[in-house]
């Protein structure tokens, strides 16, 4: 009920393991693997995509029957004055129109119906991904770019897998069937009607070349967008302090322009091949016309027939049009594909073995086995530390800002894996053991307190959504912060606004301390939580603090050395190492680095009163 971490259900996608499209060569290759593995999310849903398709085959049957129904209405009703035949004709002319306009619909209704069921799952199973995923993956991603990840790769993803592929096919069966047709109708003619089809490959070849690249530039540049703007937003209140909103808004301009920018050139592709296939639908129907007219004049051919040809010729062109916006399609989902099957790729750092246990109920001895650790593989932060915490010890970690404090508490955590050495809770190797199991049994207050938009009383009992409102008030008494909830506006039913920025520093990290509580965790790793409040704040903190610690172990990260005046045991790490270890007065009387530490902050404190 401690830390919460997702599960590795989604990890790989559905159906094994996802491939990692990782240069940019490659990348320029993969649009089709991009697609079959794609494919696999409409998987689940492939009664209702042969559904679609069969309403597509008639809808297409009925589109090619309509021409070939008016031909016979003028070529063999008007023409021999058989009026009730021409109402036969029109009768069945009637039927084949609905039956295009009834299967067009429910074919769209289905396709619609399955394309939000598939937006629903890609979106959730990135989420739950992303929650799979280590610390060490989000601390080195943006946050804005894996959100456009979620929301625009995933809507263009969505509206190829679940229209556009039905669409394509029903598009090239259409245009099979038309020159099927044709040729079958009179095959001079419609040779003569083909001599467009040439220009027409030119014209799709030189758009396909372009329009790859074009595409997955503009799903970069959006991804840039969005990242760019949640940066700024989530830092507006340093921007407005130092007077920076100019120099931002200069440099959101310009990642918004090269968007801008990416776009314009992807779309003035369309806007180049559209006209093309507007202007060879034209010069085709104007050879129709005229080849067509000839043969009228000469007798080879009806009437009916040439209206007939006109009419299969400009549905010719519609599947045409409409392909070449799927390729559209095809390319932004192509781009954005690669980008989110990378991070459905992405593995974490962290990961359960597959015969990990779950971690037995913790009494709370830790130990820290000749560890060492490093983020980068030429770059070492820790260097063999050695520690060990007996059941109900308080242990501070102190030293100057880099010299490693967080480092070790993010490994006894599990947020990251050693480098060498090992982790030991109650003599077992945390690796051993499941993330959750082990984050159940542990509590995290951290320095800046995170709270969720939501109410007062749900992020009390986050670690523990079960506890009943009784529950969540005696945590509140514990943490000291009963007194000011019940002063809010609505008391524990009070929402959080994001960020928490309708409380204070100490009224958040309270609430912190109250959800720590709630979850009795057996081990407590805190980040100085009384660096950033007031005297009487502090005071409320501490006492709250002291109530949490009872009867837990603790690794306490200090920043204000007055702060652990009391902890069993202090270790002061520099550069990676441990330096110096005892108790406060002991390390005081020995002089070393944690006196000059201890005696910088107390001069510090003295100029500033």
């Amino acid at each position: 009920m401690g830390i919460q971490i997702g599960g590795g259900a989604f990890a790989h996608g559905p159906g094994g393991t996802l491939r990692h499209f990782g240069s940019s060569e490659e990348r320029g290759k993969v649009s089709g693997r991009v697609l079959i593995q794609l494919l696999r999310f409409v998987q689940p849903y492939w009664r209702q995509m042969l559904l679609a398709t069969v309403l597509m085959l008639i809808s297409s049957g009925a589109g090619l029957f309509a021409p070939y129904l008016t031909k016979v209405a003028i070529d063999e009703n008007i023409a021999l004055g058989d009026v009730r035949g021409l109402v036969v004709t029109s009768v069945w002319l009637a039927v084949a129109l609905t039956a295009d306009y009834a299967a067009s619909a429910g074919q769209s209704y289905i396709l619609s119906w399955v394309g939000q069921r598939v937006l629903t799952t890609l979106r959730g199973g990135l989420f739950h991904h992303l929650q799979d995923l280590s610390v060490p993956y989000h601390d080195r991603h943006i946050v804005g770019v894996s959100i456009s990840r979620v929301i625009n790769d995933v809507a263009v993803i969505n509206e190829l897998l679940s229209e556009g592929l039905i669409g394509m096919l029903g598009d090239g069966i259409l245009l099979i069937g038309i020159i099927v047709t044709m040729v079958a109708m009179e095959p001079r003619l419609a040779l003569l009607t083909f001599s467009v089809i040439p220009f027409m490959v030119v014209a799709t070849v030189l758009f396909g070349r372009r329009a790859r690249a074009a595409f997955r530039e503009t799903r970069e540049r959006i991804g840039a967008v969005v990242g760019d703007l949640a940066e700024n937003i989530d830092g507006m209140r340093v921007i407005q302090a130092f007077a920076q909103e100019s120099n931002t808004q200069v440099k959101f301009e310009t990642v918004n322009r090269a968007n801008r920018d990416a776009n314009v050139r992807a779309m003035s592709l369309s806007f180049i091949f559209m006209p093309a296939v507007d202007i060879l639908s034209v010069a085709a129907m104007c050879i129709v016309l005229w080849a067509g007219g000839l043969m009228v004049a000469r007798g080879t051919v009806t009437i009916g027939i040439v209206v007939a040809f006109l009419s299969y010729v400009n549905r010719f062109f519609n599947p045409i049009r409409d392909l070449s916006q799927l390729y559209t399609t095809l390319q932004s989902a192509s781009a954005g594909g690669e980008r989110v099957l990378e991070l459905l790729a992405a593995e974490p750092n962290v990961q359960d073995r597959p015969d990990a246990i779950e971690m037995p109920p913790i009494e709370g001895r830790i130990e820290l086995c000749d560890l060492s650790f490093q983020y980068d593989p030429d770059k070492g932060v820790l260097h063999d530390i050695q520690i060990t915490i007996e059941p109900g010890e308080t242990v501070a970690l102190v030293g100057p800002t880099g010299a490693g404090k967080t480092s070790i508490a993010n490994l006894v955590a599990r947020f990251y894996e050693v480098s060498e050495g090992a982790v030991l809770i109650d003599g077992r190797d945390v690796r051993e053991v499941t993330r959750d199991s082990l984050h159940r049994q542990m509590g995290l207050v951290p320095q800046d307190p995170f709270l969720f938009s939501g109410t007062i009383a749900d992020n009390i009992r986050f670690g523990w959504p079960e506890a009943t409102d009784e529950e969540v008030v005696a945590a509140a008494e514990l943490a000291n912060a009963d007194g000011f909830i019940r002063n809010m506006p609505e008391g524990y039913e009070t929402l959080i606004l994001e960020g928490g920025v309708n409380l204070s520093v100490g009224q958040r990290q309270l609430l912190c301390i109250a959800r720590a509580l709630l979850v009795e965790p057996r081990i407590l790793i805190l980040d100085e939580a009384t660096s950033s409040v007031d005297t009487m704040t502090e005071a409320l903190i501490q006492s709250a603090l002291e109530r949490l610690l009872s009867g837990r172990t603790a690794i306490v990260i200090a920043h204000r050395l007055s702060t652990v005046r009391n902890a069993d045991r202090i270790y002061v790490i520099d550069e990676g190492r441990i330096v110096e270890q005892g108790t406060h007065d002991m390390l005081l009387d020995r002089g070393g680095l944690y006196r000059d530490l201890y005696e910088r902050q107390f001069i510090a404190w003295n100029e500033a009163a």
